[in-house]
């Protein structure tokens, strides 16, 4: 075999040196013994038009000491109205229906945007129209009004397997359409913190910056994931990327299109995962599955006899390692769902069944708590929130042109506490809200971090 391959090298190098002019040296030669050279390119030149550039502006309310002072803007002639600092982002999409012009895109791209410009490989600009999104999977779909679209189809994710080639396709550092490749690394990756569920492709195809929410494909063109994110200590690819898989991604965008947002189904319980200690404490013989820690009234779980203490060891009979497994799993079935789970309690091991309800979350009128709150909607967490340990009261809808628009607050900030002190739930926002009639501070946790948000 060695020999076979030395004389084709021999007769290749020779063929090279003999062919004329120089300049044809330069590249590699459209087959060797009659065999095209294998590539990429016809596959891409279907796959690269819907991939799209998404490009936002979000305006932010500055405020500073200074200005908000009377004084010092009548001696300066400065006008009371909060400043404005624009910030500006890129990333990608996928265009998933050509007629309608859908988008698939990540959350953290679109987000809270004010303005959406989606991009074509042509060059051809449109103004993007936010369908939904979903922060807890990190998905979000976007609408254009455009002809002569192109529209990747989605292919089945669960059928992936590790050392299955992939091609992921973006626009990293806002350099223009980029694609790199490489293969499935591991599949069903979770705990990786940003989202609440989590079953993501990890791939080390080069996932840069720009390039979230763009498309992961494999050879036949199809789209198998939505690239998010990447692990890496320096900040740059290190070979370990991940991908939402469309079969996630799919379902969520379904309910984005057709409700604006997505239903999760609850079985009414919260669990841990299980540390040694606990295992011996319990009596287990392992650390796999998910310990009860609570069960809410009138809940699913507690009409299948679901105790605090029982621990969960598989669902559908998927055995499972963690609580994060199960979150997962109660999130991503769609409601109505019936669950059969595996519960050890005492020492024995029995199967019971459950129906995934909506999960229903208790709602307040900001305007009821203070008038500066006026035109605000605030929420308890959901199971999935505080499954991941996150304590606060989640906001709702924040009405344009509010007096809490103007200070900042955003949809989908959390708020942690008032002044200087903390809000672990609705109750203690709704105690705390009206304590200092001149100030009304919050501390809020968002996607830009935590920061202070003044309402006057």
């Amino acid at each position: 075999m060695f020999a076979r391959l030395a004389r084709r090298l021999v007769a290749f190098s020779l063929a090279l040196v003999a062919a004329t002019p120089l300049a044809s040296h330069a590249g590699l030669p459209p087959s060797v013994d009659g065999q095209p050279l294998p590539s990429l390119a016809p596959m891409l030149e279907k796959v690269t038009p819907a991939v799209v550039n998404i490009s936002t502006k979000t305006r932010v309310q500055v405020r500073d000491p200074f200005f908000d002072d009377p004084v010092f803007r009548q001696f300066f002639g400065l006008s009371g109205s909060p400043r404005e600092r624009v910030e500006q982002s890129l990333g990608s999409g996928v265009i998933v229906d050509a007629t309608k012009g859908y988008v698939l895109t990540n959350n953290h791209v679109v987000g809270g945007a004010d303005d959406i410009t989606v991009t074509l490989q042509d060059g051809r600009d449109f103004k993007g129209r936010l369908v939904g999104t979903d922060p807890e999977t990190d998905v979000a779909v976007v609408q254009i009004q455009a002809t002569g679209l192109q529209a990747l189809p989605l292919a089945d994710s669960s059928r992936l397997r590790v050392g299955d080639f992939v091609v992921a396709v973006g626009d990293p550092f806002g350099l223009g359409q980029t694609v790199t490749s490489g293969i499935v690394s591991a599949l069903g990756r979770t705990g990786l913190g940003g989202t609440g569920y989590q079953n993501f492709i990890q791939t080390d195809a080069s996932i840069n910056p720009g390039n979230s929410g763009g498309a992961l494909v494999n050879l036949r063109g199809e789209l198998v994931g939505i690239n998010t994110m990447i692990f890496s200590p320096s900040g740059g690819n290190v070979g370990i990327g991940f991908a939402i898989p469309t079969n996630l991604s799919g379902e969520v965008m379904q309910q984005l299109i057709a409700n604006g947002k997505v239903n999760r189904g609850n079985l009414g319980l919260e669990t841990q995962d299980i540390t040694p200690r606990i295992a011996q404490v319990l009596g287990l013989k392992g650390t796999s599955g998910a310990v009860v820690t609570r069960v809410t009234t009138g809940s699913a779980a507690e009409s299948a006899d679901i105790q605090v203490g029982d621990v969960i060891t598989a669902i559908d009979g998927k055995p499972l390692r963690n609580a994060q497994e199960l979150r997962n799993a109660e999130g991503l079935l769609p409601i109505g769902s019936t669950v059969k789970l595996s519960v050890q309690r005492n020492g024995s091991t029995r199967e019971v069944t459950a129906r995934l309800v909506p999960e229903k979350l208790a709602t307040l009128d900001g305007a009821k708590l203070d008038p500066r709150l006026a035109g605000v909607t605030f929420s308890e967490l959901s199971q999935s929130q505080r499954g991941q340990g996150i304590a606060g009261v989640g906001v709702g809808t924040v009405r344009a042109g509010s007096r809490a628009a103007q200070a900042g607050l955003q949809a989908n900030d959390i708020v942690i506490g008032v002044g200087n002190l903390r809000v672990p739930d609705l109750r203690t926002l709704q105690r705390l809200a009206g304590v200092n009639p001149r100030q009304l501070v919050l501390v809020v946790s968002g996607e830009d971090g935590m920061r202070y948000v003044d309402i006057r």
